[in-house]
């Protein structure tokens, strides 16, 4: 994959407000003198761990230990790889890119890439146009604006509409210079069984562009505005662009590159199954909505809900599909540490309905009464059972049973088991006993789901691990790793008497872990003042430390003598270990080494006097 030149970085990088796009993850307060701290977007606390260099524009949590820059972040938080957190932040920054120099056979792949990008954005824009101008568009216009969608609104999410004529987009685009290829692998046109000829594939339809988290249109889901207005009554209600090089159904959801600020400012994602729920919850003021793109839930899209905010609230129809559609979420969000809740929605109706009858308020009082999921799935269990013979509350009890295998004992249980109690007429000890006698078989199927999802966690651990961002090294510091970490924190807050300590011992020596030694060797080499200048992109590890110890610096107030304090600490501990050395071989260097050890303690003792008086204390 092609890269882009050193410059195009450092001026992206040098262009980002940090404070302005961590605070779209988390709230963040000044507690330094160049340091903001707020709770840890990367994992849950109710106490704040997470900090940040504005100025340098690094992070690091002292509760999980993440850390990195500011590339890093958008890597984390967005599901994204370097080249495409680069990509995101330039254009946040309306920086143009330029990319380094590329083989051959990359260039050609990213230009045909970046043609049929072009080309589905000037497709997209067509549509677009014929929607609001043509008069073939006037149905299309009456219906959506009839559903209470405002052209605001319709515009933001680029809708559209595709004239009935077969070729329109076809010969538009080859006077523009696309080949039929090319409109083809766009998913443009399509080819005719008996004639082989191309024609537009999509015609006389509503058009919903579908895009990637830049805004980038990838695709198109096209609605006929009723039975048998396409090109014939066979033809499907809905029609997206088939997978192809550019567009993977599955991997997106609809309104994210819209939603995802606000998602993660909510801290909730809404869900819903229709392009136009999306738009009409947007209008009404929700702006973290998403939808469904038209497809079965998928471990990717779930992947993306929890890029964007740890709850996801399910406003999806309450038809076989929306069930089935709340079912798969459970089972993927187990793995991620997703909260589900369900937004119940009046009258059966969708949330552009509910938007349209009853107006903003009413949805968003919807959105704010939504329930725990499996709240949901056990209310919907006692509605719908017959209540009236042994037989159907047996059948009620054999629905909730796998329901009740996925919860252990909590409050929730408790509540739960008390609701149906109480609504099948049985003893609260005698519910619980039926809900729990689930059997072997799902008691097993529990306990391997249990272990699916610990198979899961810890290969995220590893991956961390792997990535030099977790591990037990960083959990568990000892106390000799906490003297040299707070060294040399002291050295970046106070650069020059840093440099000066730093310069009188030997990292080789004084630090005992590769990760801290390697960052003393970088910031002797000139880069106490800028520490997160001359590090290799490829190398995580150096750029985590690094992060970590100058968001430390941030909530430093150095005194001279506390560097001392610290700087004497090391070297008392490199002269035990000396002295631990030279007893296991016999050495005759031991008296020496203990005379020294002895002079540096009285040195250590003067500076924590002074440290004490500088202090106050």
């Amino acid at each position: 994959m092609a890269l882009y030149t050193a410059d195009s970085r450092d001026r992206v990088r040098d262009a980002v407000d940090f404070v302005e796009l961590v605070s779209t993850r988390t709230e963040l307060r000044r507690v330094g003198p160049s340091s903001y701290e707020g709770l840890c977007p990367f994992h849950d606390e109710r106490t704040p761990s997470f900090g940040i260099d504005p100025l340098r524009k690094v992070y690091y949590c002292f509760g999980c230990q993440a850390r990195g820059d500011v590339f890093t972040f958008v890597q984390d938080t967005e599901g994204v790889d370097f080249k495409e957190a680069l990509e995101l932040l330039a254009d946040r920054c309306g920086i143009e890119l330029q990319r380094a120099a590329e083989d051959l056979g990359e260039a050609d792949r990213r230009r045909r890439r970046e043609r049929l990008l072009e080309l589905l954005g000037r497709t997209a824009a067509y549509y677009e146009r014929c929607l609001w101008d043509s008069e073939e568009a006037a149905g299309a216009r009456e219906y959506l604006l009839g559903r209470g969608l405002s052209q605001e609104s319709l515009r933001a999410f680029g809708v559209g509409y595709s004239p009935s004529a077969w070729d329109r987009v076809l010969l538009a685009s080859r006077r523009g210079g696309y080949s039929e290829q090319e409109l083809y692998d766009a998913g443009l046109v399509q080819r005719s069984r008996e004639s082989r000829q191309l024609y537009d594939r999509f015609r006389g339809r509503i058009m919903f562009p579908l895009a990637d988290l830049r805004g980038r249109v990838l695709g198109f889901g096209a609605r006929a505005l009723r039975a048998g207005d396409a090109e014939d009554s066979r033809s499907p209600k809905y029609l997206n662009t088939s997978d192809n090089t550019i567009y993977h159904k599955g991997r997106h959801l609809y309104g994210a590159h819209l939603a995802r600020a606000h998602a993660a400012r909510a801290g909730a994602t809404i869900l819903c199954e229709g392009y136009t729920d999306v738009i009409a919850l947007h209008q009404a003021g929700l702006q973290n909505a998403v939808g469904l793109m038209g497809t079965a839930l998928t471990a990717e899209q779930v992947g993306e809900l929890a890029r964007m905010a740890s709850l996801v609230l399910l406003a999806l129809d309450a038809d076989t599909a929306g069930q089935e559609a709340m079912l798969r979420a459970s089972q993927l969000a187990a793995r991620r540490k997703l909260e589900l809740r369900v937004v119940t929605l009046p009258g059966g109706m969708d949330p552009a309905e509910l938007v349209q009858r009853e107006g903003a308020e009413a949805v968003k009082a919807a959105v704010a009464q939504a329930v725990p999921l499996v709240r949901f799935r056990v209310q919907r269990v006692l509605e719908a059972g017959d209540h009236s013979s042994p037989e159907g509350r047996d059948e009620m009890l054999g629905a909730l049973r796998p329901v009740f295998a996925t919860l252990p004992p909590s409050a929730m249980r408790m509540e739960l088991t008390r609701l149906v109690a109480g609504r099948l007429e049985l003893p609260e000890s005698l519910a619980e006993t039926l809900l729990a006698a689930s059997g072997r078989e799902a008691a097993a199927t529990g306990t391997a789901a249990g272990m699916r999802r610990g198979e899961a966690a810890g290969g995220s651990v590893a991956a961390a691990s792997a990535n030099g961002r977790a591990g037990a090294g960083d959990t568990d510091l000892t106390r000799r790793e906490e003297t040299e970490r707070t060294f040399l924190a002291l050295c970046i807050a106070s650069p020059e008497p840093g440099a000066a300590a730093l310069a009188a011992l030997d990292p080789r020596e004084h630090f005992t872990g590769e990760r801290l030694r390697r960052a003393a060797e970088h910031l002797r080499a000139g880069h106490l003042r800028e520490p997160m200048e001359g590090i290799d992109e490829q190398d995580p590890q150096l750029t985590g430390v690094l992060a970590e110890l100058v968001v430390q610096a941030g909530r430093e107030f150095p005194e001279p003598a506390m560097l001392d304090v610290q700087r004497l600490q090391l070297e008392l501990a490199r002269l035990e270990r000396q002295i631990h050395g030279a007893r296991l071989k016999g050495s005759g260097d031991v008296a020496a080494l203990a005379r020294r050890r002895g002079e540096v303690r009285q040195e250590f003792e003067r500076a924590y006097e002074r440290a004490l008086a500088q202090s106050g204390g």
